[in-house]
């Protein structure tokens, strides 16, 4: 069988997925064959270890007409038994057997304000529309969590039967870390972007408050500088706030080498479809302060000092307890290393692929 995997999105924030995906794919299945679909600036980003696995380049833009008439002919010529999308975004006249993951639901809960507003609503049109339109053309739609499961049920009503949950995983990385000049002895960390639901403000306010009885406490913002970062910085520095630094671009071994000099990892997002960062902060025995909406609870258990993510006081205090109190904070880390080891990227790649052997034999079994 020739199964297609659309890794368009492999080099952005969900690119992690994919990439592990991919990885423990080559192990688990040397039978059939696979094209990875990926953007021509990516083309040498991912490279298989396999020979019944290859990249091809597909070249169409996310939500664009270019994805549903272009994207659409493209994959008709390449004629595959099965294409899995790794995130909604596909030409919704595809009558191709196919399966979804579903990451979460922000596209249409959320407005970032660092966006076109006109662009970005008309994209959460369109997106609107396909996402209630691919529940019922795909053969299984795929979610991280069982929250998104919930949220994704409640926005188009798709039986259980074809909404498996398979979670991501969070893990160390091989091999030796690369130091990062931070400006602090002391600090807690955010990674990744900052969209307005990420909520990174509160926890700017948060942190400011904590001043007073931590002085030398520095908060670190490790991630590319977007423009919804930019925007953030600015608003910082306007009020004259301390100790904040951002990183810009780091590599992923200076990212996790801030991992293991965190006094805290913060996670004070709005909404998530399962919060990657906090449990690979985990994984290198940093304690993690959470918010409690969305799926954190869900996925990180009773590992994590929760807070109310729009309460500042509330969220200053839960980071002051991990910061102060040692008994609890050995008993975090040790929560946390058991946390972690509920998850594991073999088994999400064993179960996606059982997921896409379980839609051929289905699609052969309507054939007969």
């Amino acid at each position: 069988m020739h199964i297609a995997i659309d890794a368009r999105v492999i080099n952005s924030g969900t690119g992690t997925y994919v990439y592990k995906l991919l990885e423990h794919l080559q192990d688990i299945d040397q039978e059939n064959t696979y094209s990875v679909l990926v953007r021509s600036k990516d083309r040498d980003y991912w490279k298989p270890r396999k020979s019944n696995f290859s990249v091809v380049e597909a070249e169409f833009d996310n939500y664009s007409f270019a994805e549903q008439f272009g994207y659409k002919k493209f994959l008709d010529s390449l004629n595959p038994d099965l294409v899995h999308f790794c995130m909604p975004q596909q030409p919704i006249f595809y009558r191709g057997l196919h399966v979804t993951t579903m990451h979460d639901m922000t596209l249409l809960n959320t407005y970032n304000s660092d966006k076109n507003w006109l662009v970005f609503h008309i994209k959460q049109f369109i997106g609107r529309f396909v996402w209630k339109y691919i529940a019922k053309t795909n053969a299984f739609i795929i979610t991280i969590s069982q929250n998104t499961k919930r949220e994704y049920q409640e926005f188009c009503q798709i039986p259980d039967s074809r909404i498996p949950v398979i979670y991501e995983a969070g893990e160390v990385l091989k091999g030796k870390l690369e130091p990062y000049p931070v400006p602090y002895k002391k600090f807690i960390l955010y990674v990744g972007q900052q969209p307005d639901y990420k909520n990174l403000r509160r926890l700017a306010a948060a942190h400011q408050a904590l001043l007073d009885k931590h002085p030398d406490l520095g908060l670190v913002f490790a991630g590319r500088m977007n423009d919804d970062t930019k925007i953030n910085k600015i608003f910082y520095e306007k009020r004259g706030y301390k100790n904040i630094h951002f990183t810009g671009f780091v590599s992923d071994t200076e990212r996790d080498w801030l991992f293991t000099k965190a006094k805290a990892y913060v996670f004070p997002s709005l909404m998530e479809g399962f919060g990657l960062p906090p449990l690979e902060a985990m994984a290198y025995g940093t304690p993690v302060v959470s918010s409690n909406a969305s799926c954190m609870p869900e996925i990180l258990g009773d590992a994590a000092e929760y807070f109310d993510p729009l309460d500042v006081g509330d969220m200053a205090q839960a980071i002051d307890r991990v910061l102060t109190d040692s008994t609890h904070r050995q008993s975090m880390i040790k929560k946390g290393h058991q946390q972690v080891k509920k998850y594991s990227w073999r088994r999400m790649a064993e179960q996606t692929h059982a997921i896409y052997m379980k839609a051929l034999r289905q699609s052969r079994d309507e054939v007969r």
